[in-house]
């Protein structure tokens, strides 16, 4: 299967990625990286101004040399939805924002590789009525730990309320990311992962309010409509003169 996912419509930054591994690694750096579904390599690259340099970025859309963050060698071309091995273990996974972009019928694959090939994965997905790019499988995250319990793992989200009002970092990431580690005897025992919605993300998921109903109520201030009616003759006006002088310069 192929996403036609666009990764020239997202603002990439290093800065989310940056304070985030910074606080991961805090005291213990680990040697190896596996970033499942690493798009322009943007997590790559911060791991590699902290000198980890045995890394590899799986991303299942061909992106250009010139929009990624990391020398081509660092990222695979990958169809996530086939049954994909790198053929070694890692020290830590990454899968980051990734799994929602696959239809459900692949969530199960999905958590079996990622446990696979580390026995610590960090992990974020978007929650229901997140928006975003081919979002298909939007889901809280008690789906995800439910996955990774079945693999032997046990799933913890005390690091997201360490990052929570880091504003250097996605809100996306503060609102979803939680850490699964190879534990068999507390998988399944351990406390379900709320399900929870940032502040910051309101903006995201919520449509701002009608002010229609309010306006033709009279609920606004005096000065308000006296402003807006300036304004709006205003720009009236500026786009009359704009249609006569093109009129007149097509004669």
């Amino acid at each position: 299967m192929t996403v036609n996912y666009q990764h020239s419509d997202d603002i990439w930054k290093l800065d989310g990625a940056r304070v985030v591994l910074a606080c991961l690694f805090a005291t213990h750096k680990p040697q190896s990286i596996l970033d499942v579904g690493c798009g322009p390599g943007t997590w790559l690259a911060a791991a590699l101004e902290m000198g980890i340099t045995d890394l590899i970025g799986l991303e299942g859309v061909d992106i250009t040399s010139e929009m990624r963050f990391v020398p081509d060698q660092y990222i695979r071309l990958q169809d996530l939805t086939t049954d994909w091995n790198v053929a070694r273990r890692f020290d830590i996974a990454l899968c980051l924002e990734v799994a929602e972009h696959l239809d459900a019928c692949h969530s199960d694959e999905l958590i079996t590789k990622l446990t696979a090939h580390a026995n610590t994965v960090v992990f974020a997905a978007a929650i229901p009525g997140q928006p975003g790019y081919h979002h298909v499988n939007c889901q809280w995250p008690a789906y995800w730990q439910a996955r990774f319990n079945a693999c032997g793992f046990a799933c913890y989200d005390t690091f997201r309320w360490q990052i929570w009002q880091d504003t250097r970092i996605e809100p996306w990431y503060r609102q979803n990311l939680f850490i699964a580690t190879a534990e068999p005897s507390k998988a399944s025992h351990e406390e379900r992962i709320r399900p929870v919605i940032h502040p910051d993300m309101l903006r995201y998921l919520t449509p701002p309010p009608d002010p229609t109903p309010g306006i033709k109520n009279g609920d606004m201030q005096t000065g308000w409509y006296f402003h807006t009616l300036v304004q709006a003759m205003a720009a009236k006006t500026r786009r009359r003169v704009s249609r006569i002088v093109r009129s007149i310069n097509l004669r």
